[in-house]
């Protein structure tokens, strides 16, 4: 899947990138490049725990209901 990088010059120096689809994906580098490189990483880790999350959910979600 394609993510919609926002990418800034930070007034401190270097770059901070935003992935639009996954507010939680927020990264830094301090060349244009690295930045792209550690949102992606970032991007990772997000789908990941938000699978994991979506796993537990699940299974605490499954409940049997006995009728009388």
């Amino acid at each position: 899947m394609k993510y919609t990088i926002a990418l800034e010059a930070a007034e401190e120096g270097g770059f901070t990138a935003r992935c639009l689809e996954l507010p939680a994906a927020i990264s830094e580098g301090d060349t244009r490049e690295e930045a792209l490189e550690n949102i992606k990483e970032a991007i990772e880790l997000v789908l990941e725990v938000t699978q994991e999350q979506a796993r537990i959910l699940g299974e605490v979600a499954k409940v049997d209901v006995a009728s009388a």
